[in-house]
């Protein structure tokens, strides 16, 4: 990890925790704004909106920790990253505010959510420097075809 990414993941994390602590202690304030994004994923699953709420935040408290510590980041972040969008569509509908200055706080949210987003996508590609895993699949595969094409001109030799 380098000494940015160091400083960073727990900086991105912290949001996280903080809000999916909220969430599972609190569950039941924020299952009526959550109603509206939630309700079709609650008719699948036969669970209420505050038990998703909850669930919601105990997502963003287990991978924001596992963020912050390094410990399997890149589906950390993208746990995270799933976990927002609800999070976001439900809690800052700002398209729904009459009152001009709570239309500009919620937008601001909104906004705030969005830049978090890509941070998070952000973490979830980033390799740390090292290659990615399908560009290290290539290069074991091509060693394997190179390595049977000698065995194979080996063998044609020998005969």
């Amino acid at each position: 990890m380098s000494l940015p990414e160091f400083f960073a993941r727990p900086l991105l994390a912290g949001m996280f925790i903080y809000g999916g602590l909220d969430s599972v202690r609190n569950g039941g304030a924020k299952a009526d704004t959550a109603e509206a994004v939630v309700e079709p994923v609650a008719e699948r699953t036969g669970l209420d909106s505050e038990q998703l709420v909850r669930i919601n935040g105990a997502v963003q408290v287990v991978a924001g920790a596992a963020l912050a510590l390094g410990i399997l980041p890149r589906p950390a972040a993208a746990a995270l990253a799933v976990s927002l969008v609800p999070t976001t569509l439900a809690g800052h509908r700002f398209w729904e505010q009459d009152d001009a200055k709570k239309r500009a706080g919620q937008t601001v949210h909104f906004l705030k959510n969005a830049a978090m987003l890509g941070g998070l996508i952000l973490a979830a590609t980033s390799t740390g420097g090292r290659p990615s895993l399908p560009w290290r699949a290539r290069r074991a595969i091509h060693g394997v075809v190179e390595g049977t094409g000698e065995r194979l001109g080996d063998l044609r030799h020998a005969s």
